[in-house]
């Protein structure tokens, strides 16, 4: 009897695992992990959310690509000074914001925008603008250093780890050396001396100091890749070491890559936050979110609202850009098994029964 009921717990595991073979049978290495990544719910959700952002806050304003303009469905512009509101403010208090989220059986007015939705400044600037142009220069920062980044990482990482001996001693000793160097300090000193070139300045100079984690990461992978077999029919054959590096070996590290990228942009715009609440970022004129933060923290308990929202966009675009590089790292791990449902697990104890009784 006990032998019988090991017997059929054996084969309730072999049916589970042959439900979720039968799954990926056919399909090719990119379609198995476009499907896990599609099963996903916390990624796939931050992917629309990412996607919103971007679209409403590029839209929002006018943008100028070289000499084309593209005109934005929002009627202020971030430097465009207002006349402050008044009514409808707490007394003493100016520019509080006309968006209404509840419904008119609660306020009697409905659900609105209004003139200014997310208020305005002590000026008398359209708090919204303001808020849609420092989450374009945001996002825009996150981008530049993510792929300066990656690509310094990567060309570093996979020539230290593919050649080894005096050139990865070389290429580390320097890693090292740019590791003792904490990225704020520099990104301070660069906003200090050259913030009023812009926030391209300060996003390139940000990348060149930020790759340091991924070159090791990709390190450790060539090391490990470069000594599989695949490699070694690849030298046979005659291919010559570029070839290997970017054609064999890269391939079937992307999946690591990938994920530390995602996750070096979530850091890059925290980075940037910080730089800009310092006063070391984004400099007026121009606004960036952690400006708007660092620029109004003493409106915190008199005007909320001037806080709220520029903090709201930094934690959706930050938590979200973690959650699609969580979605990233299981579609790429081959240990990762899907969970199965109530209804798989019951079929796999049906089957298990039927071979059971057959026996």
């Amino acid at each position: 009897m006990l032998k019988k009921k090991k017997n059929q717990e054996v084969s309730v595991t072999s049916g589970e695992q042959a439900i979720m073979n039968k799954e990926t049978e056919g399909l090719s290495q990119s379609q198995i992990v476009i499907r896990r990544f599609l099963r996903h719910k916390a990624a796939m959700t931050s992917v629309f959310v990412i996607f919103f952002i971007v679209v409403f806050v590029f839209t929002a304003l006018d943008n100028k690509i070289g000499p084309v303009k593209i005109p934005g469905w929002w009627k202020f512009g971030y430097d465009e000074i207002l006349e402050l509101r008044l009514e409808g403010c707490p007394e003493g208090i100016v520019g509080c914001p006309t968006l209404d989220v509840l419904p008119p059986f609660i306020d009697g007015t409905g659900v609105g925008l209004g003139r200014h939705p997310f208020g305005q400044d002590s000026i008398g600037k359209d708090y919204f603008a303001m808020v849609m142009r420092g989450a374009q220069r945001s996002l825009y920062v996150m981008v530049v250093i993510g792929f300066l980044a990656g690509l310094i990482g990567i060309t570093i990482g996979a020539i230290s780890g593919y050649f080894r001996g005096w050139i990865d001693a070389t290429l580390m000793r320097f890693t090292d050396f740019i590791i003792t160097i904490p990225t704020i300090i520099i990104g301070s000193v660069v906003g200090y001396h050259f913030g009023n070139l812009g926030v391209g300045f300060l996003a390139f100079y940000l990348g060149l100091f930020a790759w340091t984690g991924l070159s090791r990461l990709v390190r450790g992978e060539f090391l490990k890749l470069r000594e599989l077999e695949f490699v070694d029919a690849a030298r046979v054959a005659g291919a010559s070491d570029r070839r290997i590096i970017f054609k064999h070996i890269l391939p079937n590290a992307i999946g690591v890559i990938i994920v530390s990228i995602t996750l070096l942009m979530s850091g890059a715009i925290l980075l940037e936050t910080a730089l800009s609440f310092l006063g070391f970022g984004v400099v007026a004129p121009d606004v960036s979110l952690g400006s708007l933060i660092s620029e109004y923290q003493d409106s915190f308990t008199t005007r909320p609202w001037l806080f709220w929202w520029p903090g709201l966009l930094i934690i959706t675009i930050a938590l979200s850009i973690n959650f699609i590089g969580d979605g990233l790292r299981d579609a790429f791990d081959p240990r990762q098994r899907r969970r199965l449902t109530k209804k798989d697990k019951e079929n796999a104890r049906v089957q298990a029964r039927i071979a059971a009784a057959n026996e």
